[in-house]
């Protein structure tokens, strides 16, 4: 067998046509799980955002999150360390890539500790939740969970 010059452009041809192939398959595939839109219309959003902020840092609350056996616990402290009330919360909890796993947990207040029953695989999740106090400021965070 000879290597001609064909053979050796049909080779060429073949190794460029399977990176490019790959290549457009994986773009396509990338912005097809991920929009990558966290508001609909940024600029409306940045309009408020630094009175948002302020709101919530007056708040002083902070945030932890955790699942045990199946059941997600997430508990609000105030500045002083001990439980805060909480008028409501909404959270999804998903994937940071994709929001094909994504559920909203139907939670249930008991001691300071918001609590739903979630069946999560191991691995990165997100909570990203919005809780409001009882004087109607929203408290808006991303909690990154890590299940084993």
């Amino acid at each position: 067998m000879v290597l001609t010059g064909r053979k050796v452009f049909i080779i060429t041809a073949s190794a460029f046509s399977v990176i490019i192939g790959v290549n457009l398959t994986m773009a396509y595939l990338a912005v097809g799980t991920f929009p990558g839109l966290e508001v609909k219309n940024s600029y409306v959003a940045s309009q408020h955002f630094d009175d948002d902020r302020a709101a919530q840092e007056a708040l002083g609350w902070d945030v932890a999150a955790k699942v045990e056996q199946g059941m997600l616990s997430i508990a609000f402290t105030g500045r002083t360390g001990y439980p805060v009330d909480v008028a409501s919360i909404d959270a999804t909890v998903g994937r940071a890539t994709h929001v094909r796993d994504d559920v909203t947990p139907e939670f249930a207040y008991k001691d300071g500790t918001f609590t739903a029953p979630v069946d999560l695989a191991t691995g990165n999740w997100n909570i990203r939740m919005v809780a409001t106090a009882p004087d109607g400021t929203p408290f808006r965070q991303r909690i990154v969970l890590h299940v084993d």
